[in-house]
């Protein structure tokens, strides 16, 4: 077993046949509950990892092909990665959302993936299609602007080479895109929330100042492309 790259929140290996996830953090048992109900539930649905064991703190997955979408945009496929992630997004928005409810869900609520973006997609590198939607820890009914808006935050922040070729994102999309004020504040609210998560794992860690200064930054960031 290796460690696994692009993982940030929790300790994940694997060797090329399966893949152990380790949470840490606050709430981390919850985080686990969420994610292995979700994956179990969207088998079939959409292209996720099957669970195939969960013990302790740790689930184990199976692996999925792919290469991850953000290696991809890097490599200068900012249109098809893009327009890949407006498609899956729209898949996503379109599933029930009792999936998380305990009852009825609030009018216009969505699942919501929580951290959605090239980060957590892999993709064929030759049709551009997904093969996995990964780490739904996260996952929580919400409002539609907030995967779309950190999908943008993402490219945005990581990956500013690539900002015109946020229109394959909404066009793929296909619904509704809320105007530039309004994912502006949803991306703000993501920072803030996840500088709560550092600060609550670590007071004084260095997650919590970078999240006050990525937060700064979104602020000052303008809709021009």
């Amino acid at each position: 077993m290796h460690p696994m790259r692009h993982g940030y929140t929790n300790h994940t290996t694997g060797d090329g046949s399966v893949v152990v996830k380790r949470y840490h953090g606050p709430g981390r048992e919850a985080r686990l509950a969420r994610e292995r109900q979700l994956l179990a539930h969207l088998q079939g649905v959409l292209p996720v990892p099957p669970v195939l064991a969960a013990q302790g703190d740790e689930l184990t997955l199976g692996h999925l092909p792919g290469v991850p979408a953000q290696d991809l945009l890097d490599a200068g496929h900012g249109p098809q990665v893009l327009a890949t992630c407006g498609r899956v997004l729209r898949r996503l928005q379109e599933l029930d959302p009792g999936v998380l409810a305990n009852g009825p869900a609030t009018s216009g609520a969505v699942l919501v993936h929580g951290d959605f973006g090239p980060n957590n997609l892999l993709l064929d590198p030759v049709t551009f299609e997904i093969t996995a939607v990964l780490d739904w820890e996260f996952a929580h009914l919400g409002d539609p602007v907030e995967d779309l808006a950190w999908c943008e935050w993402i490219v945005r922040m990581h990956h500013p080479d690539h900002l015109d070729a946020l229109d394959h994102l909404f066009r793929a999309y296909d619904r509704p895109v809320p105007p530039w004020p309004e994912r502006r504040r949803s991306m703000l609210a993501t920072c803030a929330w996840l500088e709560d998560f550092c600060r609550r794992r670590d007071p004084s860690g260095p997650g919590v100042r970078q999240w006050e200064e990525r937060a700064r930054t979104t602020a000052g960031w303008s809709d021009d492309r």
